[in-house]
Formats: C-alpha cells, structure tokens, sequence
C-alpha cells in the first residue's frame, strides 16, 4: 500500500483522539527529561567526588615501603636450614624511606612516552605548636609548579597564591582547618618542632583546601626545599614520585613495570582508590536503574493508550481492512503512531532535561568543605542524550507492538456482522 496513504491514516488517527495521543507523548516527555536531568546530575556529582580524589592522586607513586626483613638471621643459620621457621615480633629491616638514585629515576620516568609528568614529594612529621599544646600534622614537601600542573594544586589553594609556596623562603600552604585551630592569618609566623625536636618558624603564605575537613586539619604544604630543611635532609633527598599517565587505565601495568626495573615499590590509582572507585559505579548505576524504570513505566501507558485506541477504532480498522488494506498495513499504521509519540514526546524530552539541567547548574551551592564549587555539578555529556532518545524510541516500538499486531488480525467480516 502506497506509503504516503498509511502515514495519512496514522495522521488522521493520531490527530482523532489528540488528548489521548498528548498524554501519552507528555509521558515519554517527562521520562525523558527526568532520565537526562537524573543522570546528568548524579555523574556530574560523581565527576565531583572523583576529582576530590583522583585530581590529588598520582596515577603512579613509586615510593620505599618500611616493612619486616625476609631474610632473618634465622634462616641463615645452618642448623636451621631446610625447617620451617616461625618468628614472632618480627622488625622492619634495616631500610629507609629515601628512594636511592632519584635523579636518574625521575629522569627515565619523565622520558617515557607513557608518562604525562611526574613530580617529586617528600612527607614530614611535625608539631605545630600553639601555646603549650602540639598539634600533630604533617607537611608535604612538593614542587609547587610540578604539583599544580599535574594535580591541580593551585585550584585548592583558596587564599593567598601557590607559587608564594616556593618563592618565598621558610614558608607553608596551612590546611583551612589546621588554620583554623591555630588562628593563623596569611602573613602570620607558626612554630614548627620536627621530630628531632628542632623548631623552625615558618611563615604562612596561603591556605589549602581539599574539600575532607580530616585532611585540612592534619595537612599543609611547603616547597621541598623548605621541607628537606626541616628535616635536616640533603637537596636529593625524596620519599615519593608522583607519576601521572597520558592513560589512567595504564596505571596497574606501569606500575608493575616500574616495581621491577626500578626495584622499587609502587602503587597505582585503581588499588589506592578501589572503594571510592565501588561507590561511583554503584552511584552510576542506580542512576541508570531510576531513569531506564521512568521510560519503562512510560511504554506502559504508550501501551495501555494504543490498546484503548484500537478497541475504539475498531470500525475502522474494519473497514480499511475491507477496503484493500492488508494486516501489514495495519500493523504499519499503529507502529507509527507508536514510533511519533516516542520521537515527539523524547525529542521534547531530550530539550527539557537539557533545560532543567542548565537550571541545576546555575543553582549556587555554597559550602565551606568546598570553597572551588559554586553551582551543583552537571554533566553534560552527549552519551545521556543519546541513550535517552534510542531508549524512547526503542519503549514506544516495543509498546506499539503488541496492539499493532491485535489491530492486524482483526478480522473485518466479524467486526462488520457484530455492528
């Protein structure tokens, strides 16, 4: 049959029962919008979380772990030889945090075509003294401009400037909440005590903060300079290498390669952040599980719609039957009225998500945990858009079929003897 004609009909009776063929497009309209506002939201707040973590997270951190000796003395005496032994108590061995030959490591790191950048750090124990109490805290000796490249370390720094960090001698990046407890202002001189029991005064040049009040409370920065000072260190004197990857999914396997050619550990992202990264898939997916319900829900009443269309319509499926209208051509007609509605009813859908989800993000959200947010987060990703319009399609075919194929088989000679 001439396909312009079945178009025509299926016009006609779209058109026939308007306030029908509305309610089920507004269906597909909000499940639509409500599938691409959802997600666009949540991942936007995954992308969020994941940034508080991964953003300040090598890839790659290559670093001297201080753990008990394989070999002891034990095992070397020859009486012993060939028994099980078993020690309690057991010592770390005799090894230090310094990473020996880092010159040449960095070197060899940041020529690998693998490797983005890689950045050295130094971690040291201190007190900060307030009075007569010690407050215990930690300082990060990292090269401020390496760190603010790789780890976005200057977006954190919420007062003063990160560079200050390492143009200015004897100076520390407090944590907003170890400021806080020290009544601190930017300019102000802390009392540091080191392990050894050396106090040095350090002038505060900015504050950090992460967005994990714990953290802001322990942690503060300094240049490695500064820090390698505090502790008494010489200038090539690191604990740690930071190494960042062109390809995140890289990290397990450089990380095992550098293990062995280095003879050194390291850790990579993936195995530092396994439960952070458990929650955002899990957040992901209930996100995905609400939305494709809302569309499911929605082809239900598509399917409920084009069932009560056909009950009413049955004259007249009679008589284009009887007309020289064959079954395909019914079954045709009644999958395009499926097939508008979903095109229509996503199509206005994909523009409210849209539209809702520029509204989201300009709502303000202020909170002190995190000074660098301004809006709620949103994600707008194509990859939603895209779902979203095939889901509504492929919903409103699958609920337009069932009464397509009832309406095809009516038989017209029934149907004309029952009237």
């Amino acid at each position: 049959m001439n396909s312009k004609l079945i178009f025509g009909i299926a016009k006609s009776l779209l058109l026939a029962r308007w306030r029908q063929t509305l309610v089920a497009a507004v269906g597909v309209t909000f499940s639509i919008a409500m599938f691409i506002t959802l997600l666009s939201f949540m991942n936007g707040l995954n992308d969020l979380l994941d940034g508080l973590i991964l953003n300040r997270t090598p890839h790659v951190r290559l670093y001297n772990e201080i753990k008990p000796s394989d070999n002891q003395p034990v095992n070397a005496a020859a009486e012993f030889k060939g028994s099980y032994n078993f020690i309690s108590s057991v010592k770390s061995g005799i090894t230090r945090q310094e990473i020996y030959n880092s010159g040449p490591i960095m070197q060899a790191v940041k020529d690998d075509e693998r490797v983005l950048g890689a950045a050295p750090k130094l971690t040291a124990q201190v007190f900060f003294n307030e009075g007569t109490i010690e407050i215990t805290g930690v300082i990060n000796g990292v090269d401020v401009e390496e760190e603010s490249r790789l780890f976005n370390f200057k977006d954190y720094v919420t007062a003063g400037t990160a560079i200050d960090a390492k143009n200015v001698a004897n100076s520390i990046i407090l944590g907003k909440g170890l400021a806080d407890i020290l009544v601190a202002d930017i300019g102000d001189v802390v009392q540091v005590t080191t392990i050894q029991g050396e106090r040095f005064p350090l002038k505060v040049v900015g504050y950090f903060q992460s967005g994990i009040q714990e953290i802001d409370k322990v942690q503060s920065y300094a240049s490695i300079g500064t820090t390698q000072k505090l502790m008494g260190k010489p200038a090539n004197y690191i604990t740690d290498i930071q190494v960042k990857l062109h390809d995140l999914d890289m990290a397990p396997a450089v990380t095992q390669e550098y293990a062995k050619l280095f003879d050194i550990d390291a850790e990579d992202i993936q195995t530092a952040n396994a439960q952070f990264e458990t929650g955002s898939n899990i957040r992901s997916l209930i996100s995905y599980s609400v939305g494709i319900v809302l569309l499911i829900v929605a082809g239900f009443g598509i399917f409920n719609i084009l069932n009560m269309m056909i009950y009413e319509k049955m004259d007249s499926i009679a008589i284009l039957k009887a007309t020289g209208f064959s079954g395909r051509d019914v079954n045709r007609i009644f999958l395009i009225i499926a097939l508008s509605i979903g095109f229509f009813g996503g199509t206005v859908g994909l523009l409210f998500g849209f539209v809702f989800s520029v509204i989201i993000d300009n709502i303000p959200f202020d909170t002190a945990a995190l000074p660098t947010v301004e809006t709620y987060p949103i994600n707008y990703s194509p990859v939603f858009y895209f779902i979203g319009g095939s889901f509504s399609m492929i919903t409103t075919y699958f609920a337009g079929f069932f009464p397509a194929r009832k309406a095809s088989k009516v038989d017209p000679v029934e149907i004309i003897r029952g009237k």
